[in-house]
């Protein structure tokens, strides 16, 4: 699966379609300052859900932070539950 990343001064996203151009799964930040992002949202298609593809997101999310050496405050539940139970994620949680 492909994702994509579309991004401005204040918010981003990371997003993939399926065959006929439907968004099926996101997760959405918003910039707190130039050093914090806030993860704000994830959703997935219910046809997708318990492929891991929420976790593909948060990942590449992470991924994102980590190279731009940014901290991550989770207001999404499903962000917060998995920096939680996931001690590898540590680094980046705000």
């Amino acid at each position: 699966m492909q994702f994509e990343h579309q991004a401005n001064q204040h918010k981003g996203e990371f997003f993939t379609f399926d065959e006929t151009g439907k968004r099926i799964a996101e997760i959405s930040y918003v910039w707190r300052n130039e050093h914090t992002i806030i993860a704000d949202h994830t959703w997935v298609d219910d046809s997708l859900r318990g492929q891991g593809v929420a976790r593909q997101l948060l990942d590449i999310l992470v991924e994102f932070a980590r190279e731009k050496h940014l901290k991550i405050i989770p207001t999404c539940s499903y962000v917060d539950v998995m920096f939680k139970r996931d001690q590898s994620l540590a680094d980046i949680v705000a």
